[in-house]
């Protein structure tokens, strides 16, 4: 059976994307360099205003990416949040860059809405809503500060600031998965 060779052009737009993921995880999308992440993706600057418009482009279609990747990897299950914010916080060890990336958006671009973004998350409420009116999530908080809450515990460990190193370091892997797991059922009440 033939292998599947995407055209020349899908490759060189995900190759473009992952030096991106790299370079903007590290330094920004201030500080993140589009010479230096299109030499890294063998590429030049000129394809990267091609495919995404200018730096501001490719950061949020990184955004829509790995944001969008990771709740595609981790669908959202309301009949049991707390063994799914454990799965979500999973999918944050096994892809520390998008932590990263989401704490660049909010310090950098916080006016920049990614309207992608923006309708997952409304759905995700909705669908929270949904699973309140049904009685399984209880009403305690409103649907979105219930579904913000869940999700920054199940990312605390990634987010912690770097005076917590120490903190984090004396918690096995494991465990700081349980307390996630812990934590959002003590928040429903169970």
């Amino acid at each position: 059976m033939a292998r599947f060779t995407p055209p020349a052009a899908d490759a060189m737009r995900a190759r473009i994307l992952e030096a991106a993921r790299d370079e903007f995880a590290a330094l920004g999308p201030t500080g993140g360099r589009v010479e230096r992440l299109a030499a890294a993706a063998d590429s030049n600057k000129a394809q990267v205003f091609h495919y995404f418009g200018g730096k501001e482009g490719l950061f949020d279609a990184l955004l829509v990416q790995e944001l969008g990747g990771l709740h595609d990897a981790v669908p959202l299950d309301t009949d049991d949040l707390p063994a799914w914010a454990g799965r979500l916080h999973d999918a944050l060890v096994e892809r520390p860059w998008v932590a990263r990336l989401a704490t660049w958006q909010r310090l950098e671009r916080a006016d920049a809405v990614v309207p992608a973004l923006v309708e997952r998350h409304e759905a995700a409420v909705a669908e929270v809503e949904r699973a309140q009116r049904a009685g399984v999530l209880p009403r305690s908080f409103r649907p979105a500060v219930l579904f913000a809450l869940v999700l920054q515990l199940a990312g605390v460990w990634a987010t912690l600031p770097p005076e917590a190193t120490g903190t984090v370091s004396a918690v096995v892997a494991a465990r700081r998965r349980q307390v996630v797991v812990d934590a959002v059922a003590q928040l429903l009440g169970r």
